[in-house]
């Protein structure tokens, strides 16, 4: 077993606190390759925020848990070398099994996910009950979640929401002993989140989407005060990045995502997390096609990863600033 201490990893217990008490989310970023990675770090170090670096089940698999393992105590280091020790966790997104977040754990993992969500409630608490007793031992953070998100994201499929129901939450968190809650107020998975037919038009003409449910996470707050929410789903979806994909050759659907503002306004309150993972492959995509498409001769794999790396930076220093708050915090 590798403690995620060894590694110079942190929990995600203090650096809540710190997100809830100074009105600002913390990003969690998910990665699969050593480009996202350079460029989370690099972003968060040059704005000076925590940052939670998200593995999903797929991307532990496409990336090997052991060189997962090195890559985030390689992380640590890289952010020492660029000049500041940010606080940085590995978390396991929407582990669906107590065995693959053990196994996290046991591989350096600082914090878990485990989604019981599509159970029932009383297997969702016996579920992540479990996971929290192993976890707790190893002094490593726990987030659970009640609701449902809709669209698609790695393993991750449904196909309609179901709002986290304020008047659980309570026995929830009390029952599981859980550091975190993610909820579900109106965001959702992947890339294709709203089509246009399911937004209407503000003053300005732009295409919005239906609002965030700010009375269930108010209600919420009342019930739990000062206890973290997750929000998941809570990509953007950049009209210029889709832009570009299509104009080089891509094929993306009309969809539109989370408007930022909300996302500003959820950070204000208790969500202590905010997850992005779509707006980020739509960066690195769309500036991997505009390569392919303006040098056809190009074939040095650092000529398309680099630019799209550097793009991917752009996006994470502007979500950090302008849509979180987490600059600064570190």
């Amino acid at each position: 077993m590798v403690s995620y201490k060894e590694l110079g990893l942190v929990n995600s217990r203090e650096i809540f606190k710190k997100a809830f008490e100074g009105k600002y989310a913390i990003p969690a970023f998910n990665f699969n390759n050593l480009e996202q990675l350079q460029a989370i770090i690099q972003a968060c170090v040059q704005e000076k925020s925590p940052v939670i670096l998200q593995v999903s089940s797929g991307a532990r698999k496409y990336a090997n848990q052991t060189l997962l393992r090195y890559m985030a105590q390689g992380a640590v280091e890289y952010a020492k070398e660029l000049g500041l020790n940010i606080p940085i966790v590995l978390h396991l997104d929407h582990g669906d099994t107590f065995e693959l977040c053990k196994d996290c754990i046991d591989m350096g993992f600082s914090s878990v996910m485990i989604d019981g969500s599509h159970h029932s409630y009383e297997k969702n608490v016996e579920l992540t009950r479990k996971v929290v007793e192993y976890a707790h031992k190893h002094d490593v953070t726990v987030e659970g979640e009640l609701g449902i998100l809709a669209g698609i994201e790695d393993d991750v499929v449904a196909e309609h929401h179901t709002y986290t129901q304020p008047e659980e939450v309570l026995d929830f968190v009390t029952k599981t002993g859980v550091d975190s809650l993610a909820i579900s107020i109106g965001t959702s998975h992947g890339a294709n989140k709203f089509t246009p037919d399911q937004c209407t038009r503000n003053a300005q003409g732009i295409l919005v989407p239906p609002p965030l449910r700010f009375d269930i996470l108010e209600a919420i707050e009342k019930i739990i005060p000062g206890f973290p929410i997750v929000l998941h789903g809570s990509s953007s979806v950049p009209q210029d990045l889709v832009a570009v994909i299509n104009k080089y050759g891509g094929a993306l659907k009309d969809t539109i995502g989370i408007p930022e503002a909300e996302l500003r306004k959820a950070a204000t309150s208790a969500v202590c997390k905010v997850n992005i993972d779509s707006d980020g492959r739509l960066a690195m995509t769309a500036a991997i096609r505009e390569v392919m498409a303006t040098q056809p001769g190009e074939f040095d794999p650092r000529k398309y990863l680099g630019p799209a790396r550097d793009s991917l930076k752009t996006l994470y220093m502007h979500k950090v600033v302008s849509v979180l708050g987490s600059a600064g915090k570190a």
